[in-house]
């Protein structure tokens, strides 16, 4: 029975792993801060020689840009040197670090869906720490993946979710018409995640839904979706910190076999219907 470890276990993308694991396939061990700060080169070593994981799987991550501005030395702390003291025990137990990483790595001025073999740039605090993360295991473990993904959403606050609960609420929604990306479900990026822990696929790859949309459209989708008549309001934003454009490519999933996350819409109302089903749109 493989043995996989989980940290960041209780976001988005670490509940939906635990959804699709769930199975008697594997042993799970999952952990939050609470358990085991991966930002700690004492407590990953511990962790990792007591429990002897096959597959180390890193959720954990400080995402908020706001957060990561307000106090930079807490997002390295957690989004650099925790990829770093991952990194180092995954190389000497010999294990495979899943790394989950982000669009932010790159500038966001591009016009054109951006690849993995395309230039990194980041701009914000939280793009610059993963790239630093990125850049510690690509020094230190040749048994790795980087899986760059966008707009993640799933059980939990996130956009998705805002836009819910204005429509809950009967309030307007205010949207950005000039930010564009690939919102991906974390059901999707989990499906994505479970094929490279059953295969020897290592390197950078990009893991997005098929697709893309500004800010403005995915709001209208979900309100639509949801039997909404709330007005959503298209704004333009003056940010000179968040990427405009971080439309992903995923190029070398195409290359290796690997299957696509679905289209966008596909994976949205695939989402918004299960919510559906459990009686209702909000997770308090």
């Amino acid at each position: 029975m493989k043995k996989i470890w989980i940290c960041g276990a209780y976001g988005h993308l670490g509940t939906a792993l635990q959804k699709l694991m769930n199975t008697g396939k594997y042993e799970l061990f999952m952990t939050g801060k609470e358990e085991v700060d991966v930002a700690s080169p004492e407590q990953v070593r511990m962790y990792m020689q007591r429990n002897r994981p096959d597959v180390v799987i890193n959720c954990a991550a400080i995402t908020d840009l706001q957060e990561c501005m307000d106090d930079p030395d807490e997002a390295y702390r957690v989004n650099s040197l925790g990829a770093r003291n991952l990194a180092t025990e995954a190389n000497y137990m010999s294990c495979k670090l899943i790394q989950l990483s982000t669009d932010d790595v790159f500038s966001g001025k591009e016009n054109e869906p951006l690849n993995e073999f395309d230039y990194v740039k980041p701009r914000t605090i939280y793009g610059k720490s993963k790239l630093a993360g990125e850049q510690f295991i690509l020094s230190m473990t040749n048994n790795f993946v980087i899986l760059r993904s966008s707009w993640v959403y799933g059980t939990g606050k996130d956009y998705v979710d805002q836009v819910m609960r204005a429509v809950k609420d009967n309030v307007p929604f205010r949207a950005s018409i000039n930010q564009f990306s690939s919102p991906t479900s974390a059901t999707e990026l989990a499906k994505v995640v479970m094929e490279f822990v059953e295969n020897d696929l290592n390197g950078i790859y990009h893991a997005v839904c098929k697709g893309s949309c500004s800010r403005y459209e995915l709001a209208r989708e979900i309100v639509k979706d949801m039997g909404s008549d709330i007005e959503v309001f298209p704004i333009s934003e003056a940010d000179d910190c968040r990427p405009v454009y971080s439309v992903l490519d995923n190029m070398m999933l195409r290359l290796d076999g690997v299957p696509e996350p679905c289209d966008w819409k596909v994976a949205l109302k695939a989402y918004l219907d299960t919510l559906k089903q459990k009686g209702g749109y909000i997770i308090e």
